[in-house]
Formats: C-alpha cells, sequence, structure tokens
C-alpha cells in the first residue's frame, strides 16, 4: 500500500522531469537581439532554422530595444502598432507555450527592416519506432549468393540525424505520473 509521501515523491519527479525537457535558448548567441549586419539580413531565421523548439522551451532576448510579438501580417510588414505582447525590459524570457509560428519582431520599424526579426516554428516531440525488417526467405535446396552493397550511395540513414529512437522526456513524465496516480488510487 503506497503512503501519501510515495505518491507525492512520484508526482514530484514527474513534474521534475518535465521542466528538464524543457529548453532555453539565448537568442542570437552571444551577440543578443540586435541589428543585424547589411550582409546578415536573414540572422535570426538562420539561427531559428538551425533548431528545433518544442512547447515549453523558453527564449531569452538581451537587447537594447524592445522586441514584440505579433502576428504574420505585422511581421511581413514590420507593423508593431497591434502587438499581441511588447516587452521593452532589456532582457525577456519567452515561454514557447504553443504549436505553429511565432513572429518576433523590433518594436523600431527601421530596425525591424534591416533584419531585426525571426520566425520560430514550434512543434510537438517526435517519437520515430524503429522500422522492422522482415526476416529473409530461407530456401535450404536453393544456394544463393548474397546481393553486394550497394556503392556510391553513402551511409545509411535509417534515422533522421540527430533523432533516437527513444521516448521523450516530457512522455516519460507523463507516464511515471499516470502510473503513481494508479497507485495512489488502488489504496485498499
Amino acid at each position: 500500500m503506497p503512503s501519501s509521501f510515495t505518491c507525492l515523491a512520484i508526482v514530484f519527479i514527474a513534474c521534475a522531469m518535465t521542466i528538464v525537457a524543457a529548453k532555453e535558448y539565448q537568442v542570437g548567441g552571444a551577440v543578443g537581439w540586435r541589428i543585424p549586419a547589411a550582409n546578415e539580413t536573414e540572422l535570426y531565421n538562420v539561427w531559428a532554422s538551425r533548431r528545433r523548439f518544442h512547447i515549453g522551451d523558453t527564449l531569452r532576448f538581451r537587447y537594447t530595444d524592445s522586441v514584440v510579438i505579433v502576428e504574420k501580417y505585422g511581421f511581413f510588414h514590420c507593423d508593431a502598432s497591434q502587438p499581441i505582447v511588447y516587452y521593452n525590459t532589456g532582457d525577456t524570457l519567452v515561454n514557447l507555450d504553443k504549436l505553429g509560428a511565432f513572429y518576433f519582431i523590433s518594436g523600431s520599424e527601421q530596425r525591424c527592416n534591416k533584419g531585426q526579426k525571426m520566425i520560430v516554428n514550434v512543434t510537438a516531440a517526435r517519437y520515430h519506432p524503429p522500422t522492422i525488417a522482415s526476416a529473409p526467405n530461407y530456401d535450404p535446396y536453393h544456394d544463393a549468393v548474397a546481393p553486394a552493397p550497394s556503392q556510391g550511395s553513402g551511409p545509411s540513414t535509417s534515422l533522421d540525424t540527430g533523432l533516437a529512437v527513444s521516448v521523450s522526456a516530457s512522455t516519460m513524465a507523463y507516464v511515471v505520473a499516470l502510473a503513481g496516480l494508479g497507485l495512489c488510487l488502488v489504496q485498499p
């Protein structure tokens, strides 16, 4: 019979696992949120496209101007007149709390037009189950030579680069929480 302490410990562990699963990203790395050089106007979109953002991740903006979350129209027209959220504290942590695109621009139209803007696409955590290969047909009465491996095709890429066949930490947290809840409810 699980005690109240055991149930509380399981819930705490599940919550801690969920927190560990989220990542914090420093927008722009060491340079932060600034006007890009004239030849780097896509600096922030390139930066964002090289990362995988998931629900629960956060973006840290360090800046001297402002950061504005806008709709798609506001992004493409550098229009901050109808902000979803406006930040101007110089150090802002934005929680990515939903799937889809987040549109960030500078509150200054001139800075935005010079490239101080970024689209971040938030995706769900993915799980790719391993592909199960069928067993080769075996005919003991037929001597066959195995086909030669293909030449020049490069290394096998059965999984996307950087993806491991494992359950995400958040999914594990939910499983632990449900198991703990089940144990707590099965008290005689």
